[in-house]
């Protein structure tokens, strides 16, 4: 193996508390949301939709908080995180 590509690797493999915390938002976000369906399970009307309209079922707050969390991993995390390395380096 080339010594860049262990160096990439090394490099890769540590991460600083910053970088982290942002890669771990997302996740706890997702994991707030999970949870706040299980604790308040009459939030999400999807499980008793009364006369609820499409809009009524689909903007759940435990969902959103779900999607929200999911966004940002996808989409932001990885941005904010290739800054945060740029930054150190």
């Amino acid at each position: 193996m080339s010594t860049q590509l262990i160096s990439e690797r090394v490099a890769a493999g540590h991460r600083s508390l910053r970088a982290r915390a942002v890669g771990a938002l997302g996740p706890l976000t997702m994991l707030g949301g999970v949870a706040w369906a299980f604790l308040q399970p009459y939030r999400i009307t999807l499980l008793h939709p009364r006369g609820q309209g499409f809009w009524w079922l689909l903007v759940e707050p435990p969902l959103l908080a779900i999607a929200v969390g999911v966004v940002f991993a996808l989409f932001v995390a990885p941005g904010v995180i290739e800054d945060l390395e740029a930054e150190e380096h």
